[in-house]
């Protein structure tokens, strides 16, 4: 998989140095020029090519080749520009999956569709949810959207009183615009089938709908 990704920072050199090592071909562009000298000296990422490019110039992405890329990450530090790299990565190149990084949480009602964006990563929205998923137990708990909010992954301790506790998967008569991911048991993954039973304390991941949540409240957490 070719990925492309927008911003040097640290976010975006880490990024890069996970995918390569994953086996993907791996391109930075940094309008900085400082910034890639530092990652190239350093000799931390080998492999991952580094450009200096501002990422919201048409003509750099253009040398980029973009149009070749499986993914982009807009990953800067400026909302501004990761909007504008996500909407001509899809529109100008067609890129299959824009991804892209939310500064600040007051934008990102701007990152979708309309902008080109794919998915969308807010890291104080993400970090709300990680704390309410630590310390709540019998509480569905939001952890990351899809599409615009069309899809959602809600996570939820089974308390002991739960109704789901004690039973199967497909007991649970969930809507059919559901599915149960994974459950985590004495930090071990579970992968469910239907007839795995559920069990108080099991950390239930569940994709949702905004139609099909309120049954998995429900279900899980009962009225």
């Amino acid at each position: 998989m070719r990925v492309v990704i927008a911003g040097g920072g640290n976010v975006g050199t880490h990024i890069a140095a996970d995918l390569q090592a994953a086996g993907h071909e791996v391109l930075v562009l940094e309008q900085s020029a400082a910034a890639v000298e530092r990652a190239v000296a350093a000799g931390e990422h080998p492999g991952v090519e580094f450009r200096v490019a501002d990422a919201c110039e048409f003509s750099a992405l253009v040398q980029a080749k973009l149009e070749t890329a499986d993914v982009v990450a807009a990953v800067t530090g400026d909302d501004e520009d990761n909007l504008v790299v996500s909407l001509l990565a899809k529109q100008e190149f067609g890129v299959p999956r824009v991804i892209a990084r939310v500064n600040h949480p007051k934008n990102e009602w701007l990152f979708d569709e309309t902008w080109g964006v794919d998915v969308s990563v807010s890291t104080p929205h993400l970090l709300t949810a990680l704390v309410e998923e630590a310390v709540t137990v019998g509480t569905l708990v939001r952890l990351l959207q899809f599409d615009r909010g069309k899809v959602r992954l809600v996570e939820v301790t089974l308390a002991p009183g739960s109704p789901a506790a004690d039973s199967t998967v497909v007991d649970l008569g969930l809507p059919r615009d559901c599915t149960v991911v994974a459950i985590v048991r004495d930090d071990h993954v579970v992968v469910p089938r239907g007839d795995t039973l559920l069990l108080a304390g099991d950390e239930v991941l569940v994709l949702v709908t905004p139609d099909s949540e309120a049954a998995v409240r429900r279900a899980c957490v009962g009225d």
